[in-house]
């Protein structure tokens, strides 16, 4: 494994790299203590064999994983539960109470994102979806606490992106994990070591008013750090925070103004591209527009799918 597929943290956290669709695109975080591992997201079926290789560079077996967390079932997130789940003898899976159906039988989330990819592109970047038997689950309803290797873990309803969605805040970093509700922050766009950061709104339960909302609660725990699936730990939370409020507004402002026609998804995505590469610009960073559409393209197509879906829904 490449050192660039790790990056160490403070207070025992590591975030290894899914290698789902390209490098820097997915994270899969662990929280290390006392020889004990709670996993927070974790990628693919393709990705559990990455999971297992890094424990054993930690002198750590599967035994040794106590906790396995899916902010919700998306499967760049949750798709590789089943199989982790297979590994790791002694972990329970934490579920938001809306998605443990899907963790028991996938049937129906398999095929809500086949209508997204197709099949082909379901199978390659998804492969086998595995059922978690529902006597391995926790569900972590709105305020769940759950005493861990010496931290607390607290669980937070936090719909927006999706409504199966929980961050969960770890007391001993003051750190939150907040899967897709915190946006995106692909470390190609730092500058300076500043963040850049945009929100996400897949299909199909994006909400905006809630999503504004979730922000607030999260940034009211004051956290030291975010760590976000998409991609590691970001600081300077308040600035960050506005700019997902301004943006969402930005994304709701332009999903408005789009056509009402078959040509609507096509229009908006590029909309919202040239919105990003203006505030890239403002940002300070110096790639190329052909570098950010590489870095941006999968988000701005399902970006866009998302918020039409929102609107058709109004």
């Amino acid at each position: 494994m490449s050192i660039e597929s790790v990056v160490s943290y403070p207070d025992g956290i590591y975030a290894l790299d899914s290698g789902y669709v390209r490098t820097g695109l997915a994270a899969i975080h662990l929280v290390v203590r006392a020889g004990r591992v709670a996993i927070v997201d974790t990628g693919t079926t393709y990705s559990v064999p990455r999971v297992l290789d890094f424990l054993e560079t930690l002198g750590l077996t599967a035994d040794a994983v106590d906790l396995v967390l899916v902010t919700h079932v998306h499967l760049d997130h949750a798709g590789g539960a089943g199989r982790l789940m297979q590994c790791c003898p002694n972990a329970q899976l934490l579920v938001h109470p809306r998605g443990v159906r899907h963790m028991i039988d996938p049937t129906r989330l398999v095929a809500g994102t086949i209508a997204v990819y197709g099949a082909a592109t379901f199978q390659a970047l998804y492969g086998e979806i595995i059922p978690v038997a529902a006597e391995r689950i926790i569900e972590t309803g709105d305020g769940f606490k759950l005493d861990w290797a010496g931290t607390t873990l607290t669980f937070l309803d936090t719909p927006g992106h999706a409504k199966h969605h929980y961050c969960v805040h770890e007391r001993h970093a003051n750190a939150l994990f907040t899967g897709d509700c915190f946006g995106i922050s692909y470390r190609e766009f730092d500058t300076d070591s500043r963040a850049f950061i945009y929100p996400t709104t897949t299909p199909v339960q994006f909400e905006p008013s809630a999503a504004h909302g979730t922000l607030d609660r999260l940034m009211a725990l004051s956290p030291s750090a975010i760590f976000l699936t998409h991609w590691g730990r970001v600081t300077e939370l308040p600035r960050l925070a506005a700019d997902l409020h301004a943006l969402l507004d930005d994304f709701v402002a332009v999903t408005q103004a789009a056509p009402t026609d078959e040509s609507a998804q096509a229009w908006l995505k590029v909309a919202l591209g040239d919105l990003l590469w203006h505030r890239l610009q403002a940002h300070g960073w110096q790639g190329t527009p052909s570098q950010a559409l590489f870095l941006l393209d999968n988000d701005l197509e399902l970006n866009a799918q998302g918020l039409l879906h929102w609107r058709e829904q109004g």
